[in-house]
């Protein structure tokens, strides 16, 4: 199993997302780079390799037991502390389009028990994301 760093696992996670209904839409797609060159989590990322790492999940995903694989080495990658903030920007990525698909949802009830969530954070980070995506 390839190792990553907390950076990349979160850009996993949130291209699992992102594919998981089949239709990876230029609106998530934006928001995953928009992400990367603009929060505190990616600060020592170099946004440059974005598109790299992106498409490196899409091989590890094609590969026999890809998407155990991922989830196993991004949970595994992600510090206690981050994983809120891994779960958070997945489900931004999900509602980017305004639009969470079921194939979204699935990944995100898989992504809460794979990354160890309370109900109260999850809650929360779904509240939050809702709010911000509104529109008017």
């Amino acid at each position: 199993m390839e190792k990553l760093t907390p950076q990349e696992a979160i850009i996993y996670l949130m291209v699992m997302v992102s594919a998981s209904d089949r239709d990876m839409v230029d609106v998530e797609l934006s928001r995953i780079g928009a992400i990367v060159r603009t929060l505190p989590a990616f600060r020592d990322f170099d946004h440059e390799r974005t598109l790299d790492v992106a498409r490196a999940c899409q091989r590890w995903l094609q590969r026999e037991n890809g998407f155990e694989e991922i989830l196993k080495a991004a949970a595994k990658a992600l510090p206690a502390a981050a994983r809120d903030t891994a779960y958070a920007l997945a489900v931004d990525i999900a509602v980017a389009d305004r639009q969470v698909e079921p194939a979204e949802l699935r990944m995100l009830h898989i992504l809460r028990d794979r990354l160890e969530l309370d109900a109260a954070t999850i809650s929360a980070i779904e509240r939050a994301a809702k709010a911000r995506h509104r529109a008017l």
